[in-house]
């Protein structure tokens, strides 16, 4: 019974005591004793935290103390609770925008984090085929003139390669012994035919137009047109020379022959290009062979049209491969005005392959954590959220985005990563972005990190 009494004194006394100081609490006494202080639902330490300094180029750099960046040793300037960021906004605002994960940027911190943005738009995203290509004649407008009777040059009225020549111009005159013994022939039989024509017998009535016709035949074999032929029965007297013409108008390329030379039939004088017309010939690597087709449109640059654009399209692919260079050739048929484009000249082709269609933005707008990719939405002026999005097919620098943002979304395409730096940092965003390259997770807040020491580039400086 005595230990009873023992033991149960001892716990009637702190009953007591905790049913007391529930008293004290509750009626608002206990704060006024001395060495007791209450929660009044206020964080103090928030309010009484030092000051954090940063560096206005690489706000990643942050101490607790004023000093100089370790990177580029401009002044550390004050970091406070983002005071800019709470101007001329209503608490709602600012409790929307720490839910969202909102970054408010001033126009000073803007230029300094070099932050641009740009509006993404709906449209083609073409994947660039460039190639080397060399300018060759058009096959098509090419010619040879020749000899049709044998006989001899005895003038010249194209001298040199690279002269203009036109079709409606004769470019020789040869002399011929048998060319002038068959218009004689037929001279002959067009005043014989008139002749006959009077008879009374049909049969010979009819063989001067035989004789006629077969002669005049043989004068076109020769190259004598009809006009010629016609002028030649007109005066009754036969040409001592005829007139050489070229079947088109162009460039000699070639020039085969002299003045006095005789010639034998169908022996080469002259070879003639038109150049209004031109192929390019472009080299395709055979990874990206697939992606050409006949029909499209290339786009040739050369150096001697000082960045002047000519556009063509691709008439041919050639069935074979290089094996030297895995290249596939393609021929591409464009105008030649003015022939600025020479055979021989090398040229820089595109062609522009449409792959997909959407929204389209360039790649260094998206953030890519490992786990999902983000893009910095300005909302409005100065303002920057968040928006997780999914990426389609990428070509060079630009990406497909499938969800995430619309078309007319202004997205930041440089700063980003400063953008998000600053979102960390305040913990308003609340997101994991620990798998960012070169990111580390934010340091707990209240902690501030350490001070430079040595005036050494410490990497406790720094707080992605």
């Amino acid at each position: 019974m005595a230990l009873n009494k023992k033991i149960t004194i001892p716990l009637t006394i702190i009953t007591l005591t905790i049913v007391a100081a529930s008293w004290l609490y509750k009626s608002g006494k206990l704060s006024k004793l001395p060495g007791f202080h209450t929660d009044d639902g206020h964080n103090h330490a928030e309010q009484t935290a030092k000051p954090l300094y940063t560096c206005s180029m690489h706000p990643f750099i942050i101490k607790d103390t004023p000093g100089t960046c370790p990177i580029c040793g401009m002044e550390l300037i004050k970091k406070l609770a983002d005071v800019q960021n709470t101007v001329a906004r209503t608490p709602e605002q600012k409790q929307q925008a720490d839910m969202l994960g909102h970054v408010s940027l001033s126009a000073n911190q803007r230029i300094m984090a070099n932050v641009a943005t740009i509006e993404a738009k709906y449209g083609s995203l073409n994947k660039e085929i460039n190639a080397v290509g060399i300018v060759q004649f058009d096959q098509s407008r090419q010619a040879k003139v020749t000899a049709w009777i044998a006989g001899r040059i005895d003038k010249l009225n194209v001298n040199t390669v690279g002269a203009q020549v036109s079709k409606d111009r004769p470019v020789a005159e040869i002399y011929s012994p048998d060319l002038l013994a068959t218009q004689q022939e037929y001279l002959l039989a067009v005043k014989s035919r008139e002749q006959l024509k009077s008879s009374p017998i049909p049969s010979i009535s009819q063989n001067g137009d035989g004789l006629v016709a077969s002669t005049k035949q043989r004068l076109m074999l020769y190259g004598v047109k009809e006009s010629q032929i016609a002028e030649l029965e007109k005066v009754g007297k036969p040409t001592i020379r005829l007139p050489i013409y070229t079947p088109l108008s162009g460039i000699v390329i070639e020039k085969m022959v002299q003045q006095g030379q005789y010639v034998n039939v169908g022996e080469v004088l002259f070879t003639i290009a038109d150049l209004s017309r031109v192929w390019v010939e472009i080299d395709i690597f055979e990874n990206e062979v697939p992606y050409v087709r006949v029909g499209q449109q290339v786009e040739i640059r050369s150096a001697i049209e000082h960045g002047a654009v000519s556009h063509g399209r691709i008439s041919f692919i050639y069935p074979f491969h290089d094996p030297k260079t895995h290249t596939v050739k393609a021929r591409v048929e464009m105008p030649n005005p003015g022939r600025m484009l020479r055979p021989d000249m090398f040229v820089n082709a595109i062609i522009r392959v449409p792959l997909v269609k959407g929204i389209v933005i360039p790649v260094t707008a998206v953030l890519d954590t490992g786990t999902r990719q983000v893009v910095w939405v300005e909302t409005s002026a100065g303002m920057f959220e968040p928006r997780n999005v999914q990426a389609g097919e990428r070509i060079e620098d630009r990406v497909q985005i499938l969800s995430g943002i619309k078309a007319g979304d202004k997205v930041a395409v440089s700063g980003s990563y400063l953008i998000d730096s600053e979102s960390q940092l305040k913990g308003g965003s609340g997101q994991d972005h620990s798998q960012h390259t070169g990111a580390v997770k934010p340091e707990t807040k209240g902690q501030p990190a350490p001070a430079k020491k040595n005036d050494k580039l410490n990497m406790d400086d720094m707080k992605m």
